[in-house]
């Protein structure tokens, strides 16, 4: 039997990453030179402390105050789409609170002031009668010059949201980066006995654009004869950003949680390899594959 389950926009990692593009600082640099926080110039730390402010305020143009006309997201955002996506997100999850600390900071040869920032993300929010808790952690890369961000990659992020009385407490092994055409594991393990409770549940995977990021996302959920979700994976044959998502019920609670993949370099061809690749992580046929995935 399958259960279909339609997550609503934002539902998914999106929410958490058009959300900390306008509170995390950072890009490039070499870390081996990067300055511990207390160091950092007064420039950077009022940057930070605005950031925050305005986004817990809800102040789309205050954030976009401190934007450069010609940011740039390792993602694919820019400003215009950045600033129109904070309009729609903000409208619809007003609860949510924002905290950015700087975990090491440089300045390059121009000037221009390179930082490392980690993200938490928290809040609840009732949305189509039911409540969620969002948790989302994201560390990032960003360039200020000029007091302006010009650029931001983001290096690592995990977003959980729970919804019902006893959500399932799922622990996540994922690695946040392999190399391109390497196997990988994806466990998604309920922490706590089951009972004689019936879990379903999927794991998805999606490619990171900028297009994708307010999309709706289509599920089929499916019985899990064990505590949780198993997969081996491939990655792709060539670099990419993907989100690797698990999303288990139970009939008394929700638990979504999403990891991010990057993928690096390029695959070396084998005879095993001499075919098309597939632009997606493409689990193997083992217990639990999902039957679906994003619309």
């Amino acid at each position: 039997m399958h259960y279909s389950l339609k997550l609503f926009p934002g539902a998914a990692p999106r929410l958490a990453i058009i959300l900390v593009t306008a509170l995390g600082l950072s890009t490039g640099g070499n870390s081996a030179l990067a300055a511990t926080p207390d160091t950092a110039p007064p420039e950077l730390k009022n940057a930070l402390s605005q950031i925050d402010a305005a986004a817990n305020r809800r102040d789309v143009q205050g954030v976009m105050q401190l934007y450069s006309p010609n940011f740039s997201n390792s993602d694919g955002l820019n400003r215009q789409n950045m600033e129109k996506a904070l309009g729609q997100l903000w409208q619809r999850y007003p609860q949510l609170q924002y905290r950015t600390s700087l975990e090491s900071w440089e300045r390059d040869r121009t000037g221009a002031i390179l930082a490392v920032t980690v993200t938490q993300i928290t809040g609840t929010q009732a949305i189509d009668g039911r409540d969620w808790t969002f948790n989302s952690t994201i560390r990032s890369r960003q360039r200020l010059e000029n007091q302006k961000i010009a650029r931001q990659e983001i290096l690592a992020e995990r977003t959980q949201l729970t919804s019902g009385e006893k959500p399932p407490n799922v622990e996540i092994k994922l690695p946040e980066t392999v190399r391109a055409g390497q196997d990988f594991t994806f466990d998604a393990v309920v922490r706590e006995p089951l009972g004689d409770d019936v879990l379903v549940g999927a794991a998805l995977q999606e490619s990171i654009t900028a297009q994708g990021y307010l999309n709706p996302t289509q599920v089929q959920l499916e019985p899990l004869a064990a505590g949780g979700i198993f997969k081996q994976g491939r990655a792709p044959n060539n670099a990419g950003k993907y989100w690797i998502s698990a999303v288990l019920v139970r009939a008394d609670g929700m638990t979504i949680v999403t990891q991010r993949l990057q993928v690096e370099g390029t695959a070396r061809p084998t005879r095993q390899q001499n075919r098309p690749s597939n632009p997606r992580t493409r689990p193997t046929r083992e217990q639990n594959r999902p039957s679906g995935g994003a619309s």
